[in-house]
């Protein structure tokens, strides 16, 4: 029989796996930086510096005392984590770097031939050209290769100077070095990443095991669907299929919707709920979020979960949009609580605040503006400006 999971419980695991139920004012060292991301899986990583970029954002949502120069010496000096895909770009611990060699060869199998017809029949020519640059030359940006063969008149006068940068990176044999000023800075794999994160090499089966298995110790339950999706890895039939072998080693269980429809039927491993242990209870602080952060990914999960409809409306033409360009979702306990709209002005030095919505039912006390305005001015802080500007009618 599938065991229910309350709707208040379903939240606070999953902000327990997601690193939002940690003491958010506790010290955090470089080391506690890699096990808060190995803890997470990944952090997503976008340009858009509304505030701040999103990956500096989801990691200073959970530690207050984060600081940007650990994430960077983690990547381009320690190499214990990589930038590469899940879903989307994301930085990603090196210790898993071993599994990602499956997606290399799938991505291989996939644009290898499509782009060797796209790019027709020196595709070959000059992409090996491309790679021995790097291994002679050492680390390169693509506006940097496209300067050198401009002067030299090559390949590079009548093709996108980045397709061969990007093709090797995709199929594991760049890694991204760093960036200036986002621009990404690409070198030999084997230079990028410790020589004990390439071994051991793993089996088909071990990489599906493995996917799998880490997406549900980090979603805390989950359907096969979902499983797939986290690590975007997998098919969703290999993780259908995966379900189905480990079934001695699942339990079912039925997930509490928050918007009142039918529980869900998903899988926690064995022994749930006492293999969880006590979840704790996550800080009454408000924190702003990322649009970006993790725990909003996969929307469909965020909205059965929390009640809370969140889309980015980058992309809608600005007479359609339902709140704004870049609107950050406000989190206050296991409660999503509403959205901001937001710019730091580093001009000005302000954080200028455009709109609040807060959601049905959530009222504007004076202890939780209190709350808001307090996680402001830490977000602001964090942005480099002096302070919080509200606009008239923020809270119209």
């Amino acid at each position: 029989m599938a065991i229910l999971i309350p709707n208040e419980q379903a939240r606070k695991i999953f902000l327990e796996r997601q690193g939002l139920s940690l003491p958010p004012s506790r010290s955090l060292d470089k080391p506690g930086l890699l096990s808060l991301i190995d803890k997470m899986g990944f952090v997503q990583i976008d340009s858009i510096a509304t505030v701040e970029r999103a990956h500096h954002m989801i990691l200073f949502s959970r530690n207050q005392t984060y600081r940007r120069e650990h994430l960077q010496h983690l990547l381009e000096k320690d190499g214990e984590l990589f930038e590469h895909w899940t879903h989307d770009a994301s930085v990603i611990p090196s210790a898993f770097f071993r599994y990602w060699k499956h997606r290399f060869r799938r991505r291989e199998a996939v644009i290898g031939e499509r782009w060797r017809k796209w790019q027709g029949e020196d595709f070959d020519q000059a992409f090996e050209e491309t790679y021995r640059r790097i291994v002679e030359g050492g680390p390169i940006m693509a506006r940097e290769m496209k300067a050198e063969e401009h002067k030299s008149g090559g390949w590079w006068n009548w093709h996108p100077n980045k397709t061969a940068l990007e093709y090797y990176w995709h199929t594991g044999k760049l890694a991204i070095a760093g960036r200036v000023n986002f621009q990404k800075v690409y070198d030999l794999t084997e230079r990028v990443l410790p020589a004990r994160h390439h071994e051991p090499q793993v089996s088909h089966d071990e990489f599906v095991d493995w996917a799998c298995r880490s997406a549900l110790e980090r979603l805390g339950f989950a359907t096969s669907g979902e499983i797939a999706a986290f690590w975007d890895l997998v098919t969703p039939q290999e993780a259908k299929e995966w379900v189905e072998r480990r079934r001695d080693q699942l339990t079912e269980v039925l997930v509490e919707s928050a918007n009142g429809g039918r529980p869900r039927a998903a899988y926690a491993f064995a022994g749930f709920p006492d293999r969880l242990g006590d979840v704790p209870e996550p800080p009454a602080r408000v924190r702003v979020l990322s649009p970006f952060d993790p725990l909003l990914r996969d929307r469909n999960r965020a909205e059965r979960l929390f009640n809370f409809s969140y889309r980015i409306e980058i992309f809608v033409p600005e007479s359609k949009r339902q709140y704004g360009y870049y609107v950050f979702p406000l989190l206050e306990g296991d409660r999503m609580i509403g959205r901001i709209d937001m710019k730091a002005d580093r001009r000005t030095g302000t954080l200028d605040v455009r709109r609040l919505w807060l959601e049905r039912g959530v009222r504007a006390s004076s202890g939780r503006l209190e709350k808001l305005e307090a996680e402001l001015m830490r977000v602001g802080k964090f942005a480099g400006v002096e302070r919080v500007n509200f606009l008239p009618g923020w809270r119209a």
